[in-house]
Order: structure tokens, then C-alpha cells, then sequence
């Protein structure tokens, strides 16, 4: 039995190392980690080698996606066992700011997430975490499918923020992963019209069977035109952003209906973009932001165990932990093609 780490030391390069097996505290387990996704973070960070003031410095374990089995726990874990299917949470609040007592605790300014420099990611064999920040999956859920438990929160907690609701109509700029998870999410809900908008007609293929009820090819169709049209001139309860770019967060405002609800996720190269305030004001929008998400696990691994929410069709690539490298470059350089890679470790 060994561990081994991916390890990245400057951008666009990985290497596998061997680290000891960690033991597992009092309140931890040890878990064998079986998948960890490729998120969005992880590319930007193996690509830039930083996002925003987040640097990456010295050798570097990428990943927070992941899922895995209990192979050992500490002394005063009740609730896991040995052998138990598990997702894991990947940030660490402190538990005692404002922020955490209200329940917000993805705002906590002192919390530790898997491959957010300093704190290093989950990409490797074993580690150990704290027990009450592994959740226990049913028998008939995979632990492939506990690695995309996270990005799935983010798409519930975009729904959330965004009030989405039976009979809603919603727009989602941007069908990379979060994007089609947002899709699921919303029609997991009741919406009645999702419509997903992109510039890959590959990625709108899988945007319709996450949940889609229309898509448009931003490549060949005018965004706001064929929306319109689909909507018969009323603009969209919900325009969610995902895509992070500066064109569609321009286009949020117009694509709402007066009185309606704008839900920015994706994260942009800057952080300071132009906004159509005149529009906003104009209809008398509510704005609203997402990070990352919150008091979800529980709930997304519910509605993947009940049949309501299908994540594994998002992945397009599987790659082995000795095949990591190509799995980073491939998601970089092939970003029409890739919507979710994952890693199989064991």
C-alpha cells in the first residue's frame, strides 16, 4: 500500500510522488480516495499557476472533487465505519465568525479548501479529513458519482439564490459543467423552460440531457433575439451566469424580465467588468452572486440517490492518476470537447 501524489511545481507541469499514508486524528478518517474531478479552478491554477491573489508556490497537490472509502477512523468517530462510500465537503470553516454562526459558513474568511493555496488538494491516494465533513453515500450511488456531488452544489446553490421554483422560466449562460449542473438543478425544481446558451453546439448536446428544454448557439444565433422569441418578449424569471466571460454578463440584464432575478457564478479573468446598471434599474432587477455554496451535500446526495438529478453524464473523459498530466492538458487544450474530466485513482 503507498500514496502517491499528483504534484504540480510550475504551470503545465504534473509529477507523481510518493508521500507517507497519513494517520487519522481523534475526529478524522482516513479515506482512499477513488475519483476526483477536474474542476474549473484546478485548470485555471495548473494553466496560470494562480487565481487572482490565490499563487500557487512550491510543489502543489491540485483537486477538491472527490469521493472515496473509509479505510480507517479516529477514536471518537461514531458515525463512519470502516468501508463506507463517502463524498467529502472540501472547505474548512472555523465554526465561530458571524458568517458561520448564521449558517453562511462558504463566507467564513478563515476557511481551508482543497487546492486553494495554501492548502493543499485532494489529489492523491489517501487523506485523512475530518469525519463530520465526509458524507455517506446509499449503496446504489457510486463513489464516480460522489465526485461531482460538489459541482452539483454550486448549481443547487445557484438555483437557490436565484429563487427558482415550479414554472419558472431560466436561462443559464454557458454549458461547461456548472453550467449543466445548474441545468439539472433547475428542473430538479420545477422550472418549466430552462434554456442553456453557449458557443459549442457539443456542449448543448449535453446541456439537453442534463435538462434543457431549448439551447442556442451563441455562435449562430443572436443570444437575445432567439431568447426572446422563445419567451415571447417577456425575458426570463432567472438568467443565471456561468460562463464568467464579460459578454454574458453584459447580456444578463437584457435578458431578464422586468421584476426578475440575476444570478452571477462564473468567475471572470478580472474582476472589475462594465454591467448595463441602466437595464437593471430599468426593470428593477435583484442581483444576486454565488460562491461556492452551502448546506448542500446532504441535499444534492438525496436527489442524485432519488432519481432526480443524473450527474454522470457531464463526464467526457476519464483518465487514471498515472494518466494526470494528460488529463490537465486535455482539459486545457481541448475545452470544446471536455466538459467534466474525471480521475479514477483505484
Amino acid at each position: 500500500m503507498k500514496n502517491l501524489a499528483a504534484y504540480m511545481r510550475e504551470p503545465e507541469t504534473l509529477y507523481l510522488k510518493e508521500v507517507p499514508i497519513p494517520v487519522p486524528g481523534t475526529e478524522e478518517v482516513q479515506v482512499r480516495i477513488e475519483y476526483c474531478g477536474i474542476c474549473g479552478s484546478d485548470v485555471h491554477y495548473y494553466k496560470d499557476g494562480r487565481i487572482g491573489s490565490y499563487a500557487v508556490e512550491g510543489d502543489f497537490i491540485l483537486g477538491h472533487e472527490v469521493a472515496g472509502i473509509v479505510t480507517e477512523t479516529g477514536s471518537a468517530v461514531r458515525h463512519l465505519n470502516v468501508g463506507d462510500r463517502v463524498a467529502l465537503e472540501p472547505g474548512l470553516s472555523c465554526g465561530e465568525c458571524d458568517n458561520c454562526k448564521r449558517g453562511k459558513y462558504n463566507l467564513c474568511k478563515d476557511i481551508r479548501f482543497f487546492a486553494t493555496p495554501p492548502v493543499q488538494g485532494a489529489l492523491q491516494n489517501y487523506i485523512v479529513y475530518p469525519a463530520n465533513m465526509c458524507f455517506r453515500l446509499p449503496e446504489h450511488v457510486s463513489t464516480k458519482e460522489g465526485a461531482l456531488i460538489e459541482p452539483l452544489c454550486v448549481g443547487l446553490h445557484a438555483c437557490r439564490q436565484g429563487g427558482v421554483t415550479l414554472g419558472s422560466t431560466v436561462v443559464i449562460l454557458g454549458s461547461g459543467c456548472i453550467g449543466l449542473m445548474t441545468a439539472a438543478a433547475a428542473k430538479s425544481m420545477g422550472a418549466s423552460e430552462i434554456i442553456v446558451v453557449d458557443l459549442f453546439e457539443k456542449r448543448l448536446e449535453y446541456a439537453l440531457k442534463m435538462g434543457a428544454t431549448n439551447v442556442v448557439c451563441a455562435a449562430k444565433e443572436d443570444t437575445e433575439d432567439r431568447i426572446a422569441r422563445l419567451l415571447g418578449g417577456t425575458g426570463a424569471d432567472i438568467v443565471i451566469e456561468t460562463a464568467g466571460s464579460e459578454k454574458t454578463v453584459l447580456q444578463t440584464a437584457p435578458l431578464a424580465k422586468s421584476g426578475g432575478t440575476v444570478v452571477l457564478v462564473g468567475l471572470s479573468a478580472r474582476s472589475v467588468l462594465p454591467y448595463n446598471i441602466g437595464a437593471a434599474i430599468g426593470k428593477e432587477l435583484t442581483i444576486k452572486t454565488v460562491f461556492r455554496y452551502r448546506n448542500l451535500y446532504p441535499v444534492a446526495i438525496s436527489a442524485v440517490a432519488g432519481g432526480k438529478i443524473d450527474v454522470l453524464p457531464v463526464v467526457t473523459h476519464e483518465f487514471t492518476l498515472e494518466d494526470a498530466k494528460e488529463a490537465f492538458d486535455t482539459a486545457v487544450g481541448d475545452a470544446e470537447s471536455v466538459v467534466k474530466a474525471i480521475i479514477k485513482l483505484f
